[in-house]
C-alpha cells in the first residue's frame, strides 16, 4: 500500500524532504516520552475497567500485559493480535477469560467514542476546516464511527439482544460478560466519567506525540488541525489491511493534511516517523512479553 501511495503523486514532491536540524532529535525524544506516557494512561484506563467489573488489578500487572500486547500489536495487522495476548494473560491471571475479554472490549470502545468526539469538537470550534475535502471526509468518518458504535453498544447492552446471551461456551460467555460490563457502566455514571477522562488523556498524549514528530521535520500547523484530523488517522490505521498501519496511515495523512499546505512527501515521512516512534516505544514491552509468560506459567504451576 505504501508503494502504491508513492506512485500517486509527482516525483518532484518526493524531492521536498523535510529539513533536519539538530533540535529535531529533541522533538523526537519528546514524542517518544509522550507516547510512553500515553501507554501508561492506557494501562490506567484498562485498570479502571477491571476495577469497575469487579476484577481489581495492580497497575504493574495491567501495565505489563498492556506493554506486551502493544509490542505484539505493532508486528501484526491492526492491534487485534496484541488484544488477544492481553485477554489471554489477564484471563490466566484472574482465571476468568470472559471477564478479561469484556475488560479489553470496553476499554477499546472508549477509544472509538473519544476519537470521533475529539474531531467533531475541533471542527465545532474551527468550522473553516470543514470546507476542505479532508474536512468533509473527516466529519463523515467521525459521524459514521459514532453511529455504528452507538448501534453496537445498544445491541450489546440491550436485554433483548446482549442480555439473552448465556455462558454456554467461551464465545457466548465472553459476549455475555461484555453485556454485564456495559450494564454496570450504565448504572454507575461516575465510573464512566472516570473511564472517559483516562481515555481522553490517553488520546491527547498521542496527538501531542504526533505534533512533536511533525515539528521535528519542520511541519508547523495549528493545534486545531492536529486535533481535527489525527484522531481520524488513528481510526484509519487500525483497519485490518496493513501491518502497523503502514500505507494506510500515510495515505490518511496525505488526504487530511494536503489542504493545510503539507506536501505528500512530508506526510509520508511524518507517517513513517510516527510508526518508528511507536515501534521504539513498543520495545518497552519486550521484557513484559518474555518474562510475563514465564511468570504466568509459574503461577499456574506449569
Amino acid at each position: 500500500m505504501l508503494a502504491v501511495l508513492l506512485t500517486r503523486f509527482p516525483a518532484t514532491d518526493l524531492q521536498r524532504w523535510p529539513d533536519w536540524r539538530s533540535e529535531s532529535w529533541l522533538w523526537l525524544i519528546a514524542s517518544l516520552f509522550a507516547t510512553l506516557a500515553a501507554f501508561g494512561l492506557a494501562a490506567i484506563r484498562w485498570q479502571e475497567v477491571c476495577r469497575t467489573l469487579g476484577k481489581p488489578q495492580k497497575f504493574a500487572d495491567v501495565c505489563s500485559y498492556f506493554l506486551a500486547g502493544q509490542f505484539i500489536g505493532n508486528f501484526l495487522p491492526t492491534t487485534v493480535g496484541g488484544d488477544i495476548l492481553r485477554v489471554s494473560r489477564m484471563g490466566t491471571h484472574i482465571r476468568d477469560h470472559s471477564s478479561a475479554f469484556a475488560s479489553v472490549v470496553i476499554e477499546r470502545l472508549t477509544g472509538w467514542v473519544v476519537l470521533p468526539l475529539m474531531t467533531l469538537l475541533a471542527f465545532a470550534f474551527n468550522p473553516e476546516l470543514v470546507s476542505t475535502k479532508g474536512g468533509k471526509i473527516a466529519v463523515g468518518l467521525a459521524i459514521g464511527t459514532l453511529f455504528l458504535l452507538s448501534i453496537a453498544i445498544y445491541l450489546a447492552e440491550h436485554p433483548r439482544f446482549g442480555g439473552r446471551l448465556r455462558g454456554n461456551n467461551s464465545v457466548t460467555g465472553s459476549l455475555a460478560a461484555v453485556h454485564r460490563g456495559l450494564k454496570i457502566y450504565r448504572q454507575v455514571p461516575s465510573a464512566m466519567l472516570r473511564l472517559l477522562a483516562a481515555a481522553i488523556a490517553f488520546q491527547v498524549c498521542l496527538v501531542i506525540a504526533v505534533i512533536c514528530t511533525a515539528i521535528a521535520i519542520d511541519i508547523h500547523l495549528g493545534p486545531a488541525v492536529w486535533f481535527a484530523f489525527i484522531p481520524m488517522v488513528f481510526i484509519a490505521q487500525v483497519l485490518p489491511v496493513a501491518i502497523g498501519g503502514i500505507g494506510v496511515r500515510e495515505a490518511a495523512l496525505v488526504l487530511f493534511l494536503n489542504d493545510s499546505g503539507v506536501s505528500s512527501g512530508q506526510s509520508v515521512v511524518l507517517g513513517l516517523l510516527i510508526y518508528a516512534v511507536t515501534l521504539l516505544a513498543s520495545l518497552a514491552g519486550v521484557p513484559a512479553f518474555v518474562l510475563g509468560a514465564r511468570h504466568l506459567h509459574s503461577e499456574a504451576g506449569i
